[in-house]
């Protein structure tokens, strides 16, 4: 029997860049984890399914309910119309509550969230969407701001550990340790009684009519502009220093060494070997914030008085608006939740770990 001859590698051949015989193996057969992403899906239906039964009955535990406290701010409304507001809000006490709870999904499966006495007979989804785009504008900005700049940041610093860059950490660890309504009372005193640079709160100009128009986003961006700093200044602290660590932990690697025992440039090795295995943890954590946005940040928006889902939530909670609560309550669950099967998606297609576990 001949021998077979060993196969060279082919000139321009990169180890790193093929990887080991197993590696190969796991990426000629890379495939969508299916397995793995129904799993993932199947758990966050449950999630779903229990929160909404939680944000069913936890109303109805409470003492009184949205009627009693609409009839302690109006009491010149009759006892028939009370009943009529309990039977409109599905808390009509003849009927059980079994069946309540039966139409209470009835109505989810139609869009139908309820009203909010607090806003005079409105539908709720009509005054949680008005909130939730002031929300999702301003932090949902500041949040992407704030990853980015942490992100890259932290990754630079890690990268040129013992420089003087890693003065950068303490500086800003110590700013996300202030709390946001002071932070943001020390921006209001500064920069808008002080100087006058910027209004004190709102989401624009009082008079200004909403439109699609160039002087009203930039009237809106002025506005927005001092709760946006208030958030980025306080988060991005934590994103620096998580990147940081993760760079530490990969720059040890050994695949980061044979990379630059290889004579690659610093900037490849960095951006494409070390920080893109470090970012992973970082997703996971950046879904969570992406989630965290619809519930706004209360304090900052209560500080600056910005319509967002946050003071909603808490106008709600002291007017006792059950049917604005349970609303709330829902988007902030399934935003949550929709975030981190993001999160399961990217890391399925981002870490090969996954599809090797399903494999």
């Amino acid at each position: 029997m001949s021998a077979v001859a060993p196969q060279l590698p082919t000139p321009g051949f990169d180890a790193i860049e093929a990887g080991t015989t197993a590696t190969g193996a796991v990426k000629a057969r890379a495939r969508i984890p299916w397995r793995f992403l129904g799993n993932r899906a199947l758990f966050y239906l449950f999630t779903l399914w229990a929160a909404i039964t939680i944000n069913f009955f936890l109303p109805r535990l409470m003492k009184g309910d949205a009627v009693d406290a609409y009839l302690a701010r109006n009491r010149n409304v009759s006892p028939e119309a009370a009943e009529a507001l309990r039977s409109l809000l599905g808390l009509d006490t003849d009927t059980s509550l079994w069946q309540q709870y039966v139409d209470y999904w009835g109505l989810l499966l139609r869009g139908d969230l309820g009203i909010s006495l607090l806003h005079g007979m409105r539908p709720v989804t009509e005054v949680v969407g008005q909130s939730l785009i002031w929300t999702v504008g301003l932090v949902g900005f500041a949040t992407l701001i704030a990853f980015a700049i942490g992100t890259i940041g932290g990754a630079i610093v890690g990268w040129r550990r013992g420089s003087r860059l890693d003065s950068l950490i303490p500086i800003t660890t110590f700013l996300s340790t202030i709390p946001y309504f002071w932070l943001g009372l020390v921006a209001i005193s500064v920069f808008s009684v002080t100087l006058g640079w910027f209004p004190i709160g709102k989401a624009y100009g009082v008079g200004v009519t909403p439109e699609w128009s160039w002087e009203f986003i930039g009237d809106v961006v002025h506005h927005g502009f001092l709760p946006a700093a208030t958030i980025i200044i306080a988060s991005i602290g934590g994103w620096m220093l998580g990147m940081r660590n993760m760079m530490l932990t990969v720059l040890d690697e050994d695949y980061v060494m044979v990379a630059q025992a290889k004579g690659m440039p610093n900037d490849r090795v960095l951006w494409r070997y070390a920080a893109r295995n470090a970012v992973l943890p970082q997703i996971q954590s950046f879904a969570l914030a992406l989630g965290f946005i619809v519930g706004g940040t209360i304090v900052m928006e209560v500080v600056f008085s910005y319509p967002g889902v946050g003071k909603l939530l808490l106008d709600a909670t002291n007017a006792k608006d059950y049917a604005l609560m349970q609303g709330v309550f829902l988007v902030l669950t399934i935003s949550v939740l929709l975030a981190n099967l993001l999160a399961d998606v990217a890391y399925a297609f981002l870490d090969p770990r996954t599809r090797q576990t399903e494999a």
